[in-house]
């Protein structure tokens, strides 16, 4: 986490960084956006460092759009200073911030050839007419599209454009590549298939990348580091297993999966160890695993276990045992996903669990009563009175 960072000076572009430890390559700080009397970004404070590819996600309307739009020039920041390799760069001009751009719609000129799509920021930086043409052919196979220079945009599939434009941004060495939603347009297999190429490309060229998404998978499966956003503003950042596992809040914890949530009270603590009795009657344990100690016996909180940790068991086949959490229930709707399968379990007192089971043998059915296990080491902790908890069961209870 980044709260300990100091404050970089802000020098105009034309003056030399400070010396001393080399800065992330981009830099918020205390930046926000107003349109109007509508906040859009509020007070984010945010490293990102060289060669990372770090993710904005969030549901629409949440920030990260206008964030990734404030580094490249397209909006001007209300409050606060952004930075890249240490320089502040709100005044610099959009063509003299030598970032790369992909858009949702791929922005590609649908008059000119391939060649000059993928050409067109090499010749405003005067480069000679056979090194563009190298580096425009180099671009172009390392996106595994060679040899369709003289062809027009309207002649590619979608996935061979957002191709051309992922040719186009690299083309010019940028310092930071600027991806907004760049796959949505896509059909599944095909994003899939960019995703693996983004990732793969963006690790051989080690440029430092803000990718934008509202998809989990997206963010889970390319980021060196997530940053979950709501109304403006930061909820959470760190690598994707930390905000997967540990979420700092019921609104992380939502957003990334499929989760269940029950509230309850701390009854023992032991070691690492939780015990807690939830208000549906059930007693579960967590092991909090050290990532937070001033939980005490009284306190309310909520009880976060993701779908897919769960494990289903025809009833009477487990027994509790010492450290595994076990209950009994009903089976009241299944889904059939391919290699899952999706339960919803009733469990007593108007109270139901969602679990995603990895698809084996036995595939349980509607009304059958079934034993429910999951391992204290996937019960998370977190604050009883979280704002977005609250807002999700007056939601609920509606």
């Amino acid at each position: 986490m980044n709260s300990g960072a100091s404050t970089p000076q802000t020098p105009s572009p034309s003056e030399p960084a400070p010396k001393g430890p080399p800065a992330p390559m981009v830099q918020f700080r205390g930046v926000m956006k107003r349109f109007g009397k509508t906040l859009a970004v509020e007070k984010i404070d945010l490293d990102i460092e060289e060669g990372n590819l770090v993710t904005l996600l969030g549901p629409s309307g949440c920030g990260k759009t206008t964030l990734l739009r404030m580094v490249a020039g397209l909006e001007t920041p209300t409050e606060g200073d952004i930075f890249i390799r240490g320089r502040r760069i709100n005044d610099v001009p959009i063509h003299l911030r030598n970032l790369g751009m992909i858009f949702q719609n791929y922005a590609l000129f649908p008059h000119k050839t391939i060649f000059d799509n993928v050409a067109f920021g090499l010749k405003y930086r005067k480069i000679p007419k056979e090194e563009i043409a190298e580096k425009v052919s180099r671009a172009l196979q390392m996106v595994r599209l060679p040899g369709v220079e003289k062809r027009m945009p309207s002649q590619l599939s979608g996935g061979q454009q957002q191709r051309i434009a992922l040719a186009r941004a690299i083309v010019i060495e940028p310092d930071v590549l600027l991806m907004d939603e760049p796959l949505s347009a896509l059909d599944e297999n095909l994003r899939e298939e960019m995703r693996r190429e983004i990732d793969n490309i963006q690790r051989m060229l080690g440029v430092t990348t803000i990718f934008v998404t509202h998809d989990q998978r997206e963010a889970l499966s390319m980021s060196d580091k997530i940053v979950v956003m709501k109304d403006g503003r930061k909820q959470q950042e760190g690598g994707p297993e930390e905000v997967y596992n540990r979420p700092s809040n019921h609104f992380v914890a939502d957003f990334l999966g499929h989760s269940n949530f029950e509230w309850g009270k701390v009854q023992e603590i032991e070691g690492d160890r939780i015990q807690v009795r939830l208000d549906n009657g059930h007693t579960l344990w967590a092991q909090t695993r050290g990532e937070r100690g001033d939980w005490k016996v009284g306190d309310a909180v909520q009880m976060m276990v993701r779908a897919q940790k769960f494990e289903v068991h025809p009833r009477g086949e487990v027994e509790a045992a010492d450290g595994v959490n076990i209950f009994e229930g009903t089976v009241i709707d299944r889904s059939y996903m391919g290699g899952e399968v999706s339960y919803f379990i009733d469990i007593g007192e108007e109270r139901e669990i969602h679990v995603i089971s990895m698809m084996r043998t036995l595939i349980f059915s509607k009304g059958d009563r079934i034993s429910v296990t999951v391992d204290p080491k996937h019960c998370h902790l977190l604050p009883a009175d979280d704002e977005t908890a609250r807002e999700a069961e007056t939601k609920k209870a509606g």
